[in-house]
């Protein structure tokens, strides 16, 4: 741990990324008070900062974020239920279920995604509920040789069908025409069947380069859509993406992941472009954890 100022440390996660920044003797400093720039150069390093020990509810959430963020999603075309909070349709729920969700990069299966990705501990859960997170770039290198040469030649393929009443409430549209130039924006290829109901198909790399373009990066939605819906996912020929490599997979994923038990008033800021996160299961109804879809609001 070094002190970044009298009232406040950086404490690394690991040694390829991550800082907790703390507040361990002030309880009168405000996190919107912290110097901003000071927060984007540690971002900028570490690609992942936690904020702990400071008073926030979900309204200072939404102003600390609201100056170090822009271009904010509301989650169109996304997979899950998320729960509207205080009115505002880009601070969300994310505990549409208790289940375990795996690794992955937030909404990797359409072209127009987050670049930037921001948690809230509103209540924790009494135990179980930690997120959990890794870095992209180590996972690349822990790959074997062999499947960073697959990932290299071929591409995933995700497929879903969607009856009419699912994409209304998915795509926040009526519309035909509305879904139609949704999906060309995503690069998504859309058929529409008789009954209204629809099948996409979009084709992304499960591997990329880094932002500096030294480094290749394994960040996908791969390892959870394999469990919730493993029909879903195939490469771009048509191949299986079997159980071998799920379970080389699988056990990378388990080796690195660190688990963020979460503090009450945490706030979590995450590079989307590198860094993969997910959950552990639960079974506390009082855990509520937001999350914010973004672009950071400062060259990155």
């Amino acid at each position: 741990m070094h002190e970044v100022s009298a009232q406040l440390h950086a404490e690394s996660f690991s040694e390829t990324f991550g800082q907790k920044i703390i507040n361990t003797e002030n309880e009168n400093i405000s996190i919107v008070d912290l110097d901003k720039e000071s927060i984007i150069n540690l971002f900028r390093s570490h690609r992942l900062l936690l904020f702990r020990g400071f008073e926030a509810d979900v309204e200072t959430f939404t102003k600390f974020t609201d100056e170090l963020s822009t271009n904010f999603m509301d989650y169109t075309g996304g997979v899950f239920k998320r729960r509207v909070i205080n009115n505002n349709s880009t601070v969300l729920s994310v505990n549409d279920f208790k289940d375990e969700i795996k690794l992955h990069g937030e909404m990797y299966y359409q072209k127009n995604l987050p670049k930037m990705l921001w948690f809230f501990c509103a209540h924790p859960a009494s135990e179980d509920g930690a997120t959990i997170v890794c870095d992209g770039k180590r996972f690349f290198n822990e790959l074997s040789n062999s499947l960073k040469e697959l990932f290299s030649r071929k591409k995933l393929r995700f497929h879903g069908h969607l009856d009419k009443d699912v994409w209304i409430k998915r795509y926040k549209t009526e519309d035909l025409s509305v879904l139609e130039q949704i999906c060309k924006s995503n690069d998504t290829q859309l058929r529409v069947n008789g009954d209204e109901s629809i099948d996409l198909y979009y084709i992304s790399s499960a591997i990329h380069p880094s932002k500096n373009g030294e480094d290749m990066v394994f960040i996908n939605s791969l390892l959870p859509g394999k469990v919730i819906a493993p029909e879903s996912i195939s490469f771009d020929d048509g191949s299986e993406i079997d159980n071998q490599i799920m379970s080389e997979l699988n056990e990378i994923a388990e080796r690195i992941t660190i688990e963020i038990n979460w503090h009450k008033g945490d706030i979590l800021m995450i590079d989307n472009s590198s860094v993969m996160h997910g959950r552990r299961s639960f079974t506390d109804d009082k855990r509520d954890i937001y999350i914010r879809l973004c672009s950071p609001a400062f060259a990155y």
